[in-house]
């Protein structure tokens, strides 16, 4: 993803813009294009619409003369009848996320609203969903879960496995170093040319946020407008731990203003400081169950509650209040929530195992050194540690010649339309830095969803409105959207 990128790039780019030149475009198009086959799309609570599932090839690797090409996949929702626009195309988060697996799940009614502005398109960014390769690599390194280990001792152990799985999917002629954001943004161009558009809007969340920056700043002549939520800059692949504790501050605020939850949870920072401080002393021997009738010895330490809680933040009407129930409880040397969590299978005996695409994403987006510095020193004092982003930083520069490097970790300065969408209380990506990703982007509009996390889209039915309103071109007025809290 650098700014400065290689001469096979700049050809590529050259090439495209070449074949814009030369192509009719037409938008709101209601027929097949090349690769594309009609289905009856089945969302998962079942309702049913008429769409193209379809396919278009692109390099591997975009820096190597030789390299082979890779199918990638993607639904699209026709626009609806005499509607002219640019596409929409869907960037899911993780990264790792399926646009199309998306699209089925709670958001489908998103992607069908949306038709009254153009082809929506649910694509499986490459290396996942349709477009994923036979990429899952198991190596020979454990983390066993009744052995205590330091922090340095688990980081030693996943950069051995990650060197192991290299080398696994190196044997499968699989160029992992074409696995970078650099390489997804340039998809969406050529994405864009098969669909023979002349430009494309891109809709995003977290890691589809941080790929959007991405084509802002690659191919900017070629998006037509931008819709973010739960943005990610292009350094932020690893969170500031000082910012997570912020967010339980934030979190904390809210339950002051409940009186029963804050007579519940009347100090969750010192609670949470108070049962890391036991576990640090003894960790809790613990006989977990399993799904196949077997019971595993469990060594519950504080790196286990500081990654459970890194799982479990991001969205505060779910998994937020199970988590402080699991504090609370063991503070008062209760068992039985941890024990019901565990017995999900969040930490096991087996194999430390990598899907290619979110592996080789995170580290190619890396940590300047200026941030990693940052993170180190704050770790050291902070609730969550370097847990949130496990195992980034851990991974930092473990596959050579895959960091997009500094230049690539530039704040994007650029006057493309774009509308942010901001949950107060996201646990993953916070206020201030979603602010600081987009704030030389002269054309923004930030809408904050009070209350709402990571997961925003269907918080409220609010967010739709804005959502539409930003693509008709009009004014957004509603600068701020209240969201229900619940525990």
């Amino acid at each position: 993803m650098q700014k400065i990128i290689s001469i096979c790039s700049i050809l590529f780019l050259l090439q495209t813009s070449w074949l814009y030149a030369q192509s009719e475009f037409k938008q709101g198009h209601d027929e097949s294009y090349a690769n594309e086959t009609a289905i009856e799309f089945v969302a998962n609570d079942g309702q049913t619409t008429e769409a193209y599932q379809g396919f278009f090839e692109v390099p591997e690797n975009r820096n190597k003369t030789n390299s082979r090409t890779i199918k990638l996949g993607y639904v699209r929702f026709p626009a609806a009848a005499g509607v002219v626009g640019s596409p929409i195309i869907y960037l899911a988060g993780g990264p790792g996320g399926s646009g199309i697996g998306t699209a089925k799940w709670r958001r489908f009614p998103l992607f069908m609203a949306l038709r009254q502005f153009g082809d929506v398109i649910a694509l499986d960014q490459r290396g996942t969903g349709i477009s994923e390769i036979q990429s899952k690599c198991s190596s020979a390194q454990y983390l066993p879960v009744d052995e205590a280990l330091t922090n340095q001792e688990m980081t030693r152990r996943y950069r051995l496995a990650a060197k192991e799985c290299v080398v696994f999917w190196q044997g499968k002629n699989i160029d992992v170093l074409g696995y970078t954001t650099v390489q997804n943004a340039l998809d969406l161009d050529a994405l864009r040319l098969h669909l023979k558009a002349q430009k494309m809007t891109l809709w995003g969340i977290s890691y589809g946020s941080h790929l959007a920056l991405a084509a802002i700043d690659l191919i900017p002549e070629r998006i037509d407008k931008v819709i973010i939520a739960s943005a990610e800059g292009l350094d932020q692949t690893v969170k500031l731990p000082a910012q997570t504790d912020s967010y339980f501050s934030r979190v904390q605020a809210v339950i002051d203003h409940n009186p029963e939850m804050h007579t519940q949870y009347p100090d969750i920072i010192a609670l949470i400081k108070r049962v890391h401080s036991k576990l640090d002393v003894k960790p809790i021997k613990l006989a977990i169950p399993q799904r196949d009738g077997q019971v595993i010895d469990f060594l519950l330490q504080k790196t286990h509650l500081q990654m459970l809680a890194s799982m479990m933040i991001a969205d505060p009407n779910q998994n937020l209040f199970v988590l402080l129930d699991l504090y609370s409880s063991l503070d008062s040397d209760n068992t039985d929530v941890a024990i019901e969590l565990l017995k999900r299978g969040m930490f096991n005996n087996e194999a430390i195992s990598f899907d290619l695409m979110p592996f080789a994403m995170d580290v190619a987006s890396g940590i300047s050194d200026k941030r990693l510095t940052l993170v180190t020193t704050q770790a050291s004092t902070s609730l969550l540690g370097e847990f949130l982003n496990f195992p980034m930083p851990q991974l930092n520069n473990v596959v050579d010649g895959l960091d997009l490097g500094e230049r690539f970790r530039q704040p994007v300065v650029n006057s493309v339309p774009t509308l942010l969408l901001t949950g107060t209380l996201d646990g993953r990506t916070y206020i201030e830095e979603q602010q600081a990703a987009t704030q030389h982007l002269s054309q923004l509009t930030q809408v904050m969803v009070v209350n709402a996390g990571h997961n925003l889209f269907m918080s409220s039915p609010e967010v739709l409105k804005v959502m539409q309103q930003f693509l008709a071109n009009k004014p957004v007025t509603n600068k701020k959207i209240i969201a229900e809290l619940s525990q």
